[in-house]
């Protein structure tokens, strides 16, 4: 028999125990590099219902580890009149009650159809996180591990500070700690005008619906199909999870002074004051969002961007503590699979501490354009989804045209080809090091 691989000289910790940092931590322990999850709640958890997932999100998965896709297809609810509507991502269709300013539409009138080129799937998230938990090792995660403070150690590697008073030491860390990152902070810096959210003048009511229940307003079709209804200011979108037993149902609104003034983020209202802000809206779409039994608006929040994810091989970012975005695109949970895909090949191509600065340059040059781009073109794909992009405005043709090629950038990636692109980038690099024996040898401004 083959003695068991070596694991890596280097040790990584990863900060957040969400999506991203676990297809990340899974994918590495195959590699066998050596990491430790730190995660600030009492047990792993997401909050919020369903996600979906675009083909490109897959074939990230597959390439991340076979096991990955396969956990996520034991959870994934697809749409389900037909092998056909499998392919469709949603059906646009328009949802005030008075029709459109040109006459073109009227109540419930389809504008457009918009297939991925491939299966689109939604999943609960905490049944997807699940899935990830069971392929982590025993003890590669502690929890209730709230990180303050991050110091550079030097050949040491970081010493990571957590609020209970413990410590913790690695080579570098990645966080993966989601929109209010506090690794983002410390890698920008106090003060850093990126460093915290920013708000998107987007908020939403979401909730789960029995799907019997959303069967009798809407009808089978519809109830089991994805769907956007569009209107003024608003849209409304219900999608299936849960292997066809309940119905995500998300109702997006303008704020009307585009401001957040509050601290938290999720707050309590009415579902009378909730359906006051669809007045004027299609009975149908007022009838499934009167469903929603605890009546929550959350706040839309995204990042500005930034000139770096990573800094000095000590720190990097991925996920959504990189580059957050609104969710009118529906992308950014694949963004972070693809994101944990290009850094953990990156990471089992190295050797030593001593490279992963390579490794988190090529990461960054790689992903940070087309991650970036994400969180531009999720706010411009709201603001046609509420009638208010200046150029589209409620211009139901230009609307169609848009959203029908809205979605091509993200779902046709190649990321054979990207993979390929970062692990070049890498090479590069490494030859741009200077050699052990270099330095041993009193080379390169050595004595």
């Amino acid at each position: 028999m083959l003695p068991p691989p070596q694991p890596k000289p280097f040790s990584l910790a990863i900060v957040g125990g969400g999506i991203g940092g676990l297809c990340l931590a899974v994918a590495l322990v195959h590699h066998n590099v050596r990491v430790h999850v730190y995660e600030a709640a009492p047990a792993f958890s997401e909050i919020g219902a369903g996600v979906g997932l675009g083909p490109n999100a897959l074939r990230a998965m597959a390439l991340l580890d076979p096991a990955i896709l396969a956990g996520y297809e034991r959870c994934q609810t697809t749409n389900f009149a037909s092998p056909e509507e499998q392919g469709r991502f949603f059906n646009f269709r328009y949802g005030m009650e008075k029709p459109s300013r040109d006459g073109r539409m009227v109540a419930g009138q389809l504008i457009c159809e918009v297939r991925s080129g491939g299966v689109t799937s939604s999943v609960h998230r905490a049944r997807f996180l699940n899935e990830l938990v069971n392929l982590m090792p025993e003890g590669a995660a502690s929890f209730d591990k709230r990180l303050v403070g991050i110091e550079d150690e030097g050949e040491e590697g970081v010493l990571l500070k957590f609020s209970d008073g413990t410590l913790a030491i690695h080579d570098a860390v990645v966080g993966c700690d989601g929109i209010k990152s506090q690794v983002r902070k410390l890698l920008l810096g106090e003060g850093h005008k990126a460093s915290e959210p920013v708000f998107s003048g987007h908020y939403c009511y979401r909730g789960l619906v029995p799907a019997d229940k959303a069967i009798e307003i809407l009808g089978e079709d519809l109830a089991t199909n994805s769907q956007m209804y569009l209107g003024n200011h608003a849209h409304v979108l219900t999608t299936l999870i849960e292997q066809g037993k309940v119905v995500n149902v998300v109702g997006y609104r303008t704020k009307e002074d585009k401001r957040w003034n509050d601290s938290a983020w999720v707050k309590p209202t009415t579902k009378e004051e909730m359906l006051a802000k669809f007045d004027g809206w299609s009975r149908p779409v007022k009838s499934i969002l009167g469903l929603i039994e605890k009546v929550d608006m959350w706040a839309l929040f995204d990042h500005l961007p930034v000139a770096t994810y990573h800094r000095k091989g000590k720190i990097c970012l991925l996920g959504d503590s990189a580059h957050a975005s609104t969710p009118h695109h529906g992308a950014g949970a694949g963004m972070a699979v693809e994101d944990a895909l290009i850094l953990s090949k990156l990471l089992a191509s190295i050797n030593s501490a001593g490279e992963l600065e390579s490794a988190f340059s090529a990461y960054d040059a790689v992903r940070r354009p087309r991650s970036q781009r994400l969180v531009a073109s999720s706010r411009k794909v709201g603001d046609v989804y509420n009638f208010e992009d200046a150029v589209i405005g409620d211009d139901m043709e230009a609307v169609r045209e848009y959203l029908e090629h809205a979605w091509d950038w993200i779902w046709n990636e190649n990321l054979d080809r990207q993979l390929e692109n970062a692990q070049l980038l890498l090479k590069m690099r490494l030859k741009q090091l200077p050699s052990p024996e270099a330095h041993s040898n009193g080379v390169n401004g050595g004595s």
